[in-house]
């Protein structure tokens, strides 16, 4: 299973995170499973990082207001709410133990790693079902 990026969609979250940086950015990613189980991303809601002001530079964290309003946008937009992408500010993308901690079953999780301030490595990951790990999920852009 890969996730796929529009053009757009990648370019809004390399945005993102490099005008929020230094601080973790988050928000949801919208689009359609193909019959193959590829996710295919045409739409990002940001959000707030609801995290306190002093934690914000390497965590997020996502108010369930905020999940409700994610899930009523994909019923309107008639998409699936795929996943959840975030940055990791002067890090690596990949997950930390803490990304892992708190990940939801089913949902992609694209992690953006911002290098002083400039958006680099896009990489996507899907909790093993045995929530005991991330499994590489792999990013292309389509589009």
């Amino acid at each position: 299973m890969i996730l796929y990026l529009n053009a757009e969609t990648n370019a809004a979250i390399r945005n993102e995170g490099e005008k929020g940086y230094p601080y973790e950015i988050c928000g949801f990613m919208l689009g359609e499973t193909d019959v193959s189980g590829d996710r295919l991303i045409n739409e990002i809601l940001p959000i707030a990082n609801a995290r306190e002001s002093e934690a914000r530079h390497n965590r997020f964290e996502i108010s369930p207001q905020d999940f409700m309003r994610a899930e009523k946008r994909a019923i309107t937009a008639k998409l699936e709410l795929l996943g959840i992408y975030h940055s990791h500010p002067d890090h690596p993308a990949y997950p930390s133990q803490f990304d892992l901690e708190h990940a939801l079953p089913f949902y992609s999780y694209a992690i953006l790693s911002v290098i002083k301030g400039k958006a680099d490595t896009i990489n996507a990951f899907i909790l093993s079902e045995d929530r005991l790990r991330f499994e590489f999920q792999g990013v292309k852009i389509w589009r």
